[in-house]
């Protein structure tokens, strides 16, 4: 078959079809006609895995159009099991996209030659050196920048020092703008996204009230900060450092320190260590008094398995000898709310946010339950010709572009005020482009002028796009406002009325429309609707009638229905976010999140915390993993399917777990084995894992460790009557031999002492040191028995590589057993000598799969002769 094979997978253009062959094309129609869709209209790239019944049908519009086409839709047939899975990358930042071209199309294409010339160009700089890299868009134009070059048509040119800061790598606008990044222009956007300083800040060890503030844009320099109760004052330092506003108090570390008012005021994990209640509400109150805007709140929170202390007032006595009143959510949000007179809003787990700003209050939420994708990249403007030279033929003179020419003198300023359109879903009005009026004025006479000008440049449909996702966005902020059971405002912050009015016509129609939507919440076929449509999307893993699990970062891009349905979940609880996963189950009201150990940094990471929340009981229980719990952390199997290809180090991912499953080293179905197993088995196999990749270790093993299930490394190197009449060690000097060792027991043997029973080896591993003991014909150079070992040039024994044993299985004919290793192991070379003589069987890195049969001469001298399989009898 003709095509490009990946893995045991080919592709195909569907230009090759007819003539791949009868059962290649008849599989193929099946597909079409299970997926419901036409070649060259719905796809135009086969993916044929035909050992597991697959066909997916593929979609690449740009493939001729573009070097390294993205992929828009596949479908997914498996023609055994009669299932079709869909998935489409229209909204994908980082889609996979399709390299090597030339080898999917026929020989006699006419594009062939052209696709072979860019594929040799990527070889000579060394492009498709790093698999990892290469098969989604981001990382690819990473790598092709790294090098030194940038794609330009069908064409890989070398980038020159002057380019401009644009990206250099980019055919169209998708990747004009970083992922989840919006352009907004300064002092608009209310000021709700995340300081610049926020990884630094976080890195510096800050209180989790400290971080909630800094993740949600408040410590961006505007606002002062108090610390009531500050302790050692940390936090007061960290903040200090970075340049921001900050001072605290404390009754016992800073008593001397002043009270004074401010914009932000944090109580962190005061009020859980006042065993006093009267004392306690005090704290809270003062603090309360201090706020202008905005008071954070932290305490400590009970959970299901977390061992407590002895019981004292309302908490406990800790085994140090201190106070703590831990809270469930739902009682310190109510104690709060009691307190105050005020609904506090939780962020995170025992960490309250409570507004005495009601705009700041609205913007934050509304800004909160906003979508984070990014706007679609603004059209390029067109650029006028060059004028021919003087000598050069002269040639009609191009019409003169004003506009282009006008929004080319001013791009700069015209992307941000596209930015800020694409953001509220509308058209800004002269107080919501900040900076930038003065200019707009001068170079347009009027806003409305240049919003006019500028909507003639663009393409409608995105703008569109852009209105609707504001209004999801505002029916998701006013129908989780209403599950809150939040007092009416007395007045609607101004953008917010200026969104409903325009959107919705008025406040009624607006309100009316999300109650429909959070009423909707209780219809589970529309949950189920939406999950479906969510995983169609690479938006989470679907286990159908049951659950939606996706990354915390997906969220925002779900339908605003599903995105309701967590927001319920997190009025209860406080910020999703603070997880890694979101479960969201379809039929029984509830939601888990779920928080792991260096989730991004590791291909296997571990459960720390589980959270679920009954929406229809109003209720949360909250469990811990690991060490002290009484519950052992257990891995997260197949990772890729809760995240998607925008995620950091997705490829990476990927690629980790379609070598684990190759190695089938045990069933990581469901929820797969617990890590003691797991870890036991990876060891027992000799393989570990160094950050994203598996590898086999740099130690030897212990000889009486397992090599297979059956057999110990020792007995396949202590074997053999030359060994065991010298008694020499014959240990392996390089690792490689161990790891040849244990796949051809894995791969061969144990597959034969499965069948037939235990068997005898009879010769095995050969060092050099025993070759020279062995009397007769053996030629180390190409038995394989020496494994991986080199000589003293440091190459190796045998070109073979790979590893080789001789067996006998006692009672058993020999042709028999031989035949069946031939027809059911990836052996390399066998050699037969006869019914009841053992067998010589290999593993190897070619995978020959030659069968060998040894033929006594008239002299008696044993000669090869290849056979087939089927050709092996007893007779001699």
């Amino acid at each position: 078959m003709t095509g490009k094979t990946v893995a045991q997978r080919t592709y195909l253009h569907i230009s090759c079809l007819e003539t791949a062959g009868a059962e290649l094309a008849a599989w193929v129609a099946e597909a079409e006609c299970r997926a419901g869709v036409r070649r060259a209209e719905d796809f135009n790239v086969v993916r044929c895995d035909l050992a597991g019944g697959q066909i997916a049908l593929l979609n690449y519009p740009t493939f001729f159009d573009e070097a390294f086409p993205a992929l828009a839709t596949s479908w997914l047939v498996d023609l055994d099991a009669g299932t079709v899975g869909y998935r489409t990358y229209a909204d994908s930042q980082n889609p996979p996209i399709l390299h090597r071209k030339e080898l999917l199309l026929p020989a006699d294409h006419p594009r062939r030659e052209e696709c072979a010339a860019l594929t040799l160009a990527c070889e000579s700089i060394g492009l498709f050196d790093q698999p990892t890299r290469i098969g989604y868009r981001r990382q690819w134009l990473e790598l092709v920048r790294e090098r030194g070059y940038r794609i330009d048509g069908l064409a890989l040119l070398p980038v020159g020092n002057d380019e401009g800061e644009g990206d250099p790598t980019v055919e169209g606008p998708a990747a004009a703008l970083p992922v989840n990044e919006t352009p907004v222009p300064d002092g608009q956007g209310g000021g709700w996204q995340a300081a610049r300083q926020l990884t630094a800040l976080v890195r510096y060890g800050l209180s989790a009230p400290i971080q909630a503030l800094a993740r949600h844009g408040f410590l961006d320099g505007r606002l002062a900060l108090f610390d009531y109760g500050c302790g050692r004052g940390d936090d007061v330092r960290a903040l200090t450092a970075h340049g921001l506003q900050a001072a605290g108090w404390d009754p016992f570390y800073a008593p001397e320190q002043p009270l004074r008012p401010a914009p932000l005021v944090n109580l962190g994990f005061v009020i859980n260590v006042i065993e006093d209640r009267e004392e306690r509400l005090e704290a809270l109150t003062r603090a309360w008094l201090l706020t202008e805007t905005l008071l954070v709140v932290a305490v400590m929170l009970a959970n299901q398995n977390a061992p407590r202390g002895t019981g004292f007032a309302d908490g406990v006595l800790t085994r140090r000898g201190t106070f703590q009143r831990y809270y469930t959510q739902t009682e310190i949000r109510a104690y709060l709310a009691q307190a105050l007179d005020e609904e506090p809003i939780p962020v995170a787990p025992g960490v309250l946010f409570v507004f005495r700003d009601k705009d700041a209050e609205q913007r934050f939420l509304m800004e909160r339950y906003r979508s984070r994708r990014g706007p679609p990249a603004l059209i390029p403007a067109r650029i006028r010709p060059p004028r021919p030279e003087r000598n050069a033929e002269r040639l009609p003179e191009p019409a003169r572009d004003r506009s282009a020419e006008r929004y080319a003198a001013h791009r700069e300023l015209l992307e941000r005020l596209w930015g800020r359109w694409l953001e509220l879903g509308r058209q800004p009005e002269p107080d919501e482009v900040g900076a930038d009026l003065p200019a707009l004025m001068e170079a347009f006479g009027t806003l409305a002028k240049a919003l006019r000008f500028l909507s003639g440049q663009q393409d409608p449909d995105i703008l569109a796009r852009a209105e609707a996702a504001r209004r999801a966005d505002l029916l998701v902020y006013l129908a989780l406002n209403q599950f809150e059971r939040r007092r009416p405002y007395k007045h609607l912050e101004p953008g917010l009325q200026r969104d409903i009015k325009i959107l919705f016509g008025d406040y009624g129609a607006a309100q009316q429309a999300a109650l429909g939507l959070l009423f909707m919440i209780r219809d589970t076929q529309a949950i189920a609707d939406a999950c479906q449509e969510a995983a169609a999307r690479g938006l989470g893993w679907l286990e159908p009638g049951e659950s939606l699990q996706l990354h915390a970062s997906l969220v925002e891009q779900l339908a605003p229905l599903l995105r309701v349905y967590v927001g319920c979940a997190a009025v209860l609880y406080g910020d999703y976010r603070d997880a890694d996963l979101v479960k969201i189950h379809i039929g029984s009201g509830k939601l888990s999140l779920l928080r792991y150990d260096a989730f991004v940094e590791s291909p296997l990471p571990r459960l720390i915390e589980r959270v679920k929340i009954r929406l229809r009981e109003q209720d949360i229980d909250s469990y811990l993993y690991g060490d002290n719990t009484g519950y052992p952390a257990p891995y997260l199997y197949h990772k890729s399917r809760y995240i998607n290809e925008e995620f950091p180090r997705y490829p990476e991912q990927a690629a980790f777990e379609e070598t684990l499953d190759a190695l089938a080293l045990c069933d990581l179905s469901g929820y797969g084995p617990n890590a003691a197993r797991f870890d036991e088995i990876l060891s027992r196999r000799r393989w570990v894992i160094d950050g994203f990749d598996l590898r086999r270790p740099d130690t030897g093993p212990d000889l009486d460790a397992p090599c297979g299930r059956f057999l110990t490394f020792r007995q396949l190197i202590e074997c053999g009557e030359t060994q065991s009449r010298t008694g020499l060690p014959n240990l392996p000097r390089r690792m490689e031999s161990f790891d040849a060792l244990q796949e051809l027991a894995e791969q061969v043997l144990d597959p034969v002492i499965e069948w037939f029973g235990m068997i005898r080896l009879t010769y095995g591993f050969c060092s050099p040191e025993l070759a020279r003991e062995i009397t007769g014909r053996i030629d180390p150079r190409l038995d394989q028995h020496a494994a991986q070992e080199h000589n003293r040039l440091g190459k190796p024994i045998c070109s073979r590589q790979g590893a080789a044993v001789d067996f006998l299985v006692e009672y058993e004919d020999m042709a028999e057993v031989a035949r069946w290793l031939a027809q059911n192991t990836p052996f390399d070379r066998l050699y037969f000598y006869g019914a009841d003589q053992p067998i010589h069987v290999s593993f190897g890195p070619d995978h020959n799969r030659q069968v060998v049969r040894m033929v006594p001469t008239a002299n008696g001298r044993l000669v090869p002769r290849v056979v087939k399989a089927g050709e092996l009898t007893g007779a001699g």
